[in-house]
């Protein structure tokens, strides 16, 4: 069923979210790597891993407010009709005009969360990378299209088995090297993928192409 799209160009106009950077690429990770689609990464995170590369975009204070409809105009801008919501941790905003608004434009609306605050929003794929730092919620389990869980260290695998042993029968699931130790952890990934083939292996593409 198609979602009805509601959204009024009054509402539209008003809501504002606080955006760190919006930017046309490709994306790295997950099921969708090499597919090109445009990031809106917003501003704010309550979740703290202590590994993050982006720490810039944990205090929302920091980064300017845009209108939907600014937001959704830059998108529109550039030919592909993916936008891919990521943070931060975005889903401490309320999604719900925003992906109306850009379904409105023809877009695939996808999001990155850890799940660690209520699903808002109207969604075509939601990634789904829990953390430890924070627990998330029960709903993701059901709702998630893709599991992906950064490896820190060896034990996150069988801490992503607790994880994935939850999720919905139709989920995609990737053990994802965290970038600063993928030299360690990537051959632990390699041999426990060929040895529990219900995984598969996300890596960030995006940093060997050198593209944001």
């Amino acid at each position: 069923m198609k979602t009805k799209i509601t959204t009024t160009s009054a509402k539209t106009t008003a809501l504002k979210l606080p955006v760190m950077e919006a930017f046309y690429t490709i994306q790295g990770e997950g099921y969708f790597t090499g597919t090109p689609a445009y990031f809106i990464r917003t501003g704010g995170c309550d979740v703290g891993c202590v590994w993050c590369d982006v720490k810039d975009s944990w205090d929302a204070e920091r980064w300017p407010e845009q209108t939907i409809s600014e937001i959704v105009e830059a998108a529109s801008a550039h030919p592909a009709r993916t936008a891919v919501i990521t943070g931060g941790e975005p889903m401490i905003h309320d999604m719900d005009i925003l992906t109306l608004a850009l379904k409105q434009e023809g877009f695939k609306t996808n999001i990155e969360t850890s799940g660690t605050s209520p699903l808002t929003g109207h969604w075509d794929w939601i990634c789904f990378s829990p953390k430890k730092f924070k627990k998330p919620l029960d709903e993701y389990y059901a709702k998630a299209h893709e599991l992906k869980v950064v490896v820190y260290h060896k034990s996150d695998l069988q801490w992503a088995e607790k994880h994935a042993d939850r999720m919905n029968s139709g989920a995609q699931l990737y053990l994802q090297p965290e970038w600063e130790k993928s030299e360690e952890m990537l051959p632990e990934i390699l041999n426990y993928v060929k040895n529990n083939p219900h995984w598969k292996i996300s890596l960030q593409t995006h940093k060997f192409m050198n593209i944001p």
